[in-house]
Order: structure tokens, then sequence, then C-alpha cells
């Protein structure tokens, strides 16, 4: 069984690796700007101004900046080999397809927006949008891996779906107050790069008010849907343990000064809480509205 004749478990083996593979670069691009790599490759599309990959004179930080753009191939890879497993399965239809075409077209505009944040020195504003890029394909993923599994969506009332919804786009601002806290710490990717100009305790703190409403609402979903819609409840307990840990993280790395380790403990738990959240959304469904006339 391959690409000329693909069964689901085939296809889900591939939808599932695009989902590690946007992950890993997830991980990957936060270690270089940890390790102050972000201009180990001084520009873009090369490395230097006379060279495709690094010399001697970048050091580890030239050899850890072009590892990151090198990832950017294996995810071509496997978006390539998705997109063969999708269009040669017999149960993919329009949407589907339309999907991983997306998906496939969303790497390298991520790999033009990394070049773009070499040329600008790392403007925290643009690193900021790279990051979201690369959560919005780790979504797609979790879209296409429920969309090939075809089972786990159970339809719930529309004011739950109403309350799911709002907490998924509350995550979603959680995440991206995240990046502009991170936008105005110390974590820049490299001595030189500028930052936003913020007042980092002031938007920590905004960014920790969005999370104890995230947190308050991920609760609600929790307890809405235990007696209606045990599948979307136990998505959503989920969401609610990687809020928490995620919450542990965030306060023990802001009262610790930001150690490495965690900071990328908190990345990854990022990549995590928009996978959980993107899944409970999708199981969430809607219930199929009532022929009134019918029923009449």
């Amino acid at each position: 069984m391959g690409f000329a004749n693909p069964d689901r478990r085939f296809v889900l083996r591939w939808a599932w690796a695009s989902l590690i593979a946007n992950a890993t670069l997830v991980l990957t691009g936060g270690l270089v700007r940890l390790t102050g790599s972000g201009l180990g490759c001084p520009t873009w599309p090369k490395c230097t101004d006379d060279s495709f990959v690094p010399h001697r004179a970048l050091g580890i930080n030239g050899v850890i900046e072009f590892g990151n753009r090198m990832l950017t191939y294996v995810l071509i890879a496997v978006a390539i080999a998705t997109f063969l497993a999708v269009w040669r399965w017999s149960g993919a239809d329009r949407s589907m397809r339309r999907l991983v075409i997306l998906m496939g077209l969303g790497i390298p505009f991520q790999g033009v927006i990394g070049g773009i944040t070499v040329l600008t020195d790392l403007n925290p504003w643009i690193v900021s949008f790279h990051l979201l890029l690369s959560m919005a394909l780790l979504a797609a993923s979790v879209l296409l891996i429920v969309r090939v599994h075809g089972t786990g969506v159970e339809p719930v009332d529309a004011v739950h779906v109403w309350l799911v919804r709002t907490t998924y786009a509350v995550l979603w601002v959680v995440v991206y107050l995240g990046t502009i806290v991170t936008g105005s710490g110390p974590h820049a990717g490299d001595a030189t790069a500028p930052r936003n100009g913020l007042d980092p305790a002031d938007i920590s703190q905004l960014h920790t008010d969005a999370v104890f409403l995230l947190v308050g609402l991920t609760a609600g979903c929790w307890l809405a849907l235990r007696a209606s819609a045990p599948v979307a409840a136990r998505a959503a307990l989920i969401v609610l343990i990687v809020e928490l840990a995620q919450g542990l993280i965030g306060f023990v790395q802001y009262a610790t000064d930001l150690p490495i380790a965690l900071v990328a403990a908190h990345l990854v738990g990022a990549a995590i809480l928009i996978a959980a959240g993107t899944h409970l959304l999708l199981v969430a469904s809607p219930k199929p509205a009532v022929d009134r006339s019918r029923a009449a």
C-alpha cells in the first residue's frame, strides 16, 4: 500500500507527519532565537553575500540558523507526500484537496517571511507573524487529521458551539499576546535585534489577564459539554490541562528571569495548545438544523 493506491491509514500517517514536521519547525525556530542565532546567517536567501552555506567565521550560530533553514526542505518533502497521498486517496473530497494545497503553499510563504525577518534584522513584529503562520499550519494539520480520520466529531447545541468558538478565538489572542511579550523581552535572537518598545511588565500582565479569561472559558466548555457531548468534553478537558501546564511554566519562567529551557518548553506548549484547541473546535460541530415543516 502506497501512493499508487493509498488507504485511510496511509493518508492519516502523512497527515500526522505534517503536524509533527510543523511542530518541529516551531521548536527549532524558537531555539534559533533562544541561542542568539537569528542572524547566524546574516542575509537571505543566501547565508552570506557570497555563499548559500555558513562558513567557519559564523560559528555555531551560523550552523543553527542554517539548519533551521534546511528544515524547510524537509517540510516541503512532507507536504508533497501528504498532497500525493490525499489526492490519490479515493476517500478525499474537494475541500480536503484544497486544504493540502493551502498547506503546501504555506510552507514556501513561511520561508519568505523567515527571510524578511532576517533582512529586517529580526523585527519583532515580523518574527511574531512568522511564528503565528507556523501555528496556523499546525492548526491546518489538525484539521486534515480530523477530516481524514472521519470519526470523533460530535454534534453539540448552538450555545455550546459559540462557547467553544469564543474560547478558540481567545486562545489565539493569548498566543498572539505571548509573541508580543517575547518581542519586549531579552530573547531577541541577536544582541543587535530591535525590541518592540513595549513595557515587558505591562504586556506580561495583559497576557496573564487573557490567560485567566481563557482558562475560565475552557473550564466553562468542559462543564457545559459533560452531560450532552462527552467526546467534546474530553477534548475541552485536554485543552484545560494544557493551559494549566502552560500557565505554570509561564509563571515559573517569569519568576526565574526566563531561562532558555523553560522558554523553549513554553513555546512547545503553545504549539500543543493550538493543536488541542483546534481539535476541540473541530469535534464540537453544530447540530444539524431541524426541518420544522417536515416535523409538523
